[in-house]
């Protein structure tokens, strides 16, 4: 009953296989083997214009770099103040962009509106004497489990035309928020205004596979330099690339994603009708925050229930996160509800 994160499971069967065939012969090195050649081939089929492709192996390698590119050191990077750009990557960007600031701001459920980032753009006013406001960063599937529309998405990239700003997205779940609003990867991203997509992997079946995807190819400038000067460019390509080609295969990567999606809606009927039981936010990938009796959290613990406390307890009530993944038995699923209505 491991339900601490998505990245807890391993890797699909068809990507491991891939990784393995990558062994067999030569291939030339730092990205010019074929497979990554063909990566970027598909995944402008699948974006549905041309647009450039750089593996890496690590989400904040992705988000790092990518941010560096397109925010100088005397920046401003606006984001959800749960972002994981603001809260878990330990000032990685910050350190990628020689100083940019990152600034958190708080908005419901997890995502930023227009009014949001209005309400703190004044704050940046003062020209030499602010951090220069560059862009807006924000994470899909969002830090609480719910899903920016490709409306929500385009609302923002209107505002970043107005003001001048970058827009990036974090999309370590894309995948997740894709398959539950049922819409194209092209209109939840550069056809909303994304400039540049942080493309995750790992989380939804790979070992160590990410991509940064620039949409506007303009843009990505001196990333190349950027991804080899900070240790991120890999000699065996191959081996990162033939990932992400097994994960698009076939629509490998919305099948594995509407698997989790779907347990964690199942999931979340169950378990609202535990008594105590209160969902913080609505349930839109494969992500529940639930608020449950501090007696509850404690049963599930003692038989052997993994989980992450999102709040500490208020009112006898403890704010949980459960996260099901590609490879989440359904018994777990089944096992953690019976522990639940059983407390």
């Amino acid at each position: 009953m491991n339900f601490a994160s998505d990245n807890a499971y391993g890797a699909c069967p068809e990507i491991l296989e891939a990784v393995v065939r990558s062994a067999e012969g030569s291939q030339p090195s730092y990205g010019e083997d074929a497979s990554s050649i063909r990566l970027r081939a598909r995944l402008s089929e699948i974006f549905e214009r041309e647009v450039d492709v750089f593996p890496v192996i690590t989400g904040t390698a992705a988000n790092s770099l990518a941010l560096a590119t397109l925010c100088p050191p005397h920046g401003a990077i606006f984001c959800h103040e749960e972002a994981h750009i603001a809260t878990d990557e330990c000032a990685a960007p910050e350190f990628f962009t020689h100083g940019a600031k990152v600034v958190g701001i708080p908005g419901a459920d997890g995502k930023l509106t227009q009014a949001d980032l209005a309400s703190v753009l004044p704050h940046f006013s003062r020209g030499v004497h602010s951090s220069k406001p560059s862009v807006v960063s924000i994470t899909q599937l969002s830090e609480l489990g719910t899903a920016y529309s490709a409306g929500q998405v385009a609302q923002i990239s209107a505002f970043c035309r107005k003001h001048g700003l970058f827009l990036h997205m974090d999309g370590a779940r894309f995948a997740n928020a894709l398959v539950g609003q049922k819409v194209s990867p092209a209109a939840l991203s550069w056809r909303s205004g994304v400039d540049v997509l942080s493309f995750g992997a790992t989380k939804n079946g790979a070992l160590s596979a990410e991509c940064v995807i620039f949409f506007d190819r303009a843009l990505a400038r001196d990333f190349e330099f950027r991804r080899k000067k900070s240790g991120h460019l890999i000699s065996k390509m191959r081996f990162v690339s033939a990932q992400l080609e097994a994960y698009l295969a076939d629509d490998l990567w919305l099948k594995s994603a509407a698997r989790a999606n779907q347990l964690a809606a199942n999931m979340a009927r169950a378990l609202v009708q535990v008594q105590g039981a209160r969902l913080a936010h609505p349930v839109e990938g494969n992500q529940i925050f639930l608020f449950l009796p501090d007696r509850t959290v404690a049963h599930l613990r003692a038989n052997g229930a993994k989980f992450y406390d999102w709040q500490t307890s208020r009112d006898g009530h403890t704010l949980i996160r459960l996260v099901t993944s590609f490879a989440t038995p359904e018994s777990a699923v089944q096992q953690f509800v019976e522990l639940a209505r059983s407390a």
